[in-house]
């Protein structure tokens, strides 16, 4: 897919706005554009509210929660109840900051849950009528491309090919890109049916036994050989000309773990570098543990922790098939793309400074 291919199919339209009250004007008078993008994954519910600005853009205001949207959907094909109000719940916070915030653009997608989920229109109808937030499904192609678009900042000249992978909870999208010109170029992706939230349901919170973990990470990099050889991007590797960047609750709970931060910190997280080996020991070290173990860790928390373990094993999957030597961490993906696009801020544009309230 070409980076500047148009997206898929969007069931509920395009770009959508929202009510606005109160907000505060620029020394000149007018007032200062808000737009927002709303990501509601598999797993979390993500809001970004940004001002446009020189190089880039400035967060102003975010929200992110856990609301296990996804949770059920593959062996039930349906969004559940339960799923449905704790979702609604995240939203109606999430509309209520768009308003506050005088929003004037704005998109919010829903990704692989409501892809799969046979009953998810009436829950986009449903959304709409409880928050006033009207929610695209987008393509497995348009969440790529706008994980890469969110991305692309953080990847350099250093090697003329990139592979960028995002963790989600109801897939795993792996992109093979060129990043030797001026413009880096998507030459391939590929989406797989695999997500932390699908793994958990599957194998459970883990402490996983081997056998299980390695029956996780042999699938996965089964699925990802026809890629690989494709694009010899052994060759590649071998050849040292690939970096990694990795996007995803998993990687950035890691990198806060490897730097031993008394609690998550995005400012010390995006864009820091994470190398193999503490890649390894790491899974290895949290796969092993219960969840109540992980759970107590401030760099985790309650929400993430039964989850890690299954992240962590397409994580070291990842890793094994591609032994690039470190990656880099991007705390960062589709609301940013969304940014992007709305504020026409192209190329490798920088995420300035937050100022969220």
């Amino acid at each position: 897919m070409d980076s500047t291919a148009p997206s898929g199919p969007r069931r509920n339209g395009g770009p959508q706005g929202a009510l606005s009250t109160r907000r505060t004007r620029r020394p000149n008078g007018r007032r200062p554009e808000a737009c927002a993008a709303l990501d509601l994954g598999t797993n979390n519910c993500r809001l970004l509210v940004a001002h446009p600005a020189r190089n880039g853009f400035r967060i102003v205001d975010a929200f992110s929660r856990v609301v296990r949207l996804g949770e059920g959907v593959e062996e039930a094909g349906r969004l559940s109840e339960p799923a449905i109000e704790r979702t609604i719940e995240a939203l109606k916070v999430c509309a209520g900051k768009i308003r506050k915030r005088r929003v004037t653009r704005g998109r919010y997608v829903a990704t692989a849950a409501c892809r799969k989920a046979e009953n998810c229109d009436a829950f986009l109808d449903r959304v709409a009528s409880e928050t006033g937030l009207r929610i695209e499904i987008i393509s497995a192609e348009e969440e790529a491309r706008l994980t890469l678009t969110g991305c692309l900042p953080l990847l350099d000249g250093a090697a003329p090919r990139a592979l960028v992978f995002d963790i989600g909870g109801g897939s795993t999208e792996v992109l093979w890109l060129d990043a030797a010109g001026p413009a880096t170029r998507l030459i391939d992706w590929i989406s797989l049916p695999l997500g932390v939230v699908t793994l958990t349901e599957r194998y459970g919170q883990g402490p996983f036994p081997p056998d299980a973990y390695r029956t996780i990470v042999d699938e996965l990099l089964t699925l990802l050989q026809p890629f690989c050889e494709r694009h010899e991007i052994t060759r590649y590797v071998r050849d040292a000309a690939v970096q990694m960047l990795g996007s995803s609750g998993t990687v950035t709970t890691l990198a806060g773990l490897w730097q031993e931060l008394p609690r998550y910190d995005r400012s010390r997280v995006d864009g820091a570098f994470l190398e193999f080996e503490a890649v390894h020991r790491l899974t290895a070290r949290l796969s092993a543990m219960s969840a109540e173990d992980r759970a107590r860790h401030p760099c985790i928390g309650r929400d993430r922790a039964d989850m890690m373990a299954a992240g962590c094993a397409i994580l070291e999957a990842i890793c094994r098939r591609w032994p690039v030597g470190r990656l880099r961490v991007a705390d960062r993906g589709i609301r940013e793309g969304i940014l992007v696009d709305l504020l026409g801020r192209g190329g490798n544009q920088a995420l300035l400074g937050d100022d969220r309230g």
